[in-house]
């Protein structure tokens, strides 16, 4: 998983709320176990009309949106079936971050395991983030994970909570097979001495 340190890039105003991840990625698009090729399918029911060209009206195919690394969306974001799709998606598609005021708990769960940073914020501070990823590309975001703060283009900061173990994983760019790997050197000791204590198992 790569590291999140600090991340600057344009913000994606989507102003819906109860983003499920059935909207994130489409049902059509599971049939797989790779992480990579999901940007394609992300929002595809709404980024693109029936007969497969983009919809021009949606926001991440708007210029000033196309190479948006933020989204920026109302309450309860994530919500529905638990599809880790949904972050593999975001995540190959270059959003590294989203903002809200809530998050379904197993797609927030999710984001940590793959890299995808949720920053939950107040309403207040939602509606004056919304306000700046408005203005377009010329408007960017600057996210601080070990400061825990959200810069904005006019230099207004928003802080933000995340919970500590969390912070350091995302910081160190560990998953769970990552933490596990961290203990390679004391597990392969363990197992050393388990064989040599009974080695006829």
């Amino acid at each position: 998983m790569d590291k999140f340190t600090k991340l600057e890039g344009v913000a994606a105003p989507m102003k819906i709320r109860n983003i499920d991840t059935d909207m994130i990625v489409p049902k059509q698009y599971l049939k797989t176990i790779k992480r990579t090729g999901l940007g394609k399918g992300l929002f595809s029911e709404m980024r693109y009309k029936d007969d497969g060209s983009e919809n021009p009206d949606f926001i991440l195919n708007k210029p000033a949106y196309r190479n948006a690394k933020i989204i920026v969306a109302e309450d309860n974001f994530g919500c529905g079936s638990s599809r880790e799709h949904a972050p593999w998606a975001l995540l190959d598609f270059g959003i590294r971050c989203v903002i809200s005021t809530s998050f379904a708990d197993i797609f927030f769960n999710n984001c940590f395991q793959n890299g995808v940073l949720p920053i939950k914020v107040s309403k207040e501070n939602l509606d004056k983030l919304m306000d700046d990823a408005e203005r377009g590309a010329n408007a960017t975001l600057s996210i601080d994970l070990e400061a825990q703060e959200i810069r904005g283009p006019d230099g207004g900061v928003v802080k933000f909570d995340i919970d500590p173990f969390r912070k350091h994983c995302m910081l160190n760019g560990l998953d769970d097979i990552g933490l596990t790997m961290t203990k390679a050197k004391s597990l392969d000791t363990f197992e050393k001495a388990k064989t040599a204590e009974r080695p006829w198992m």
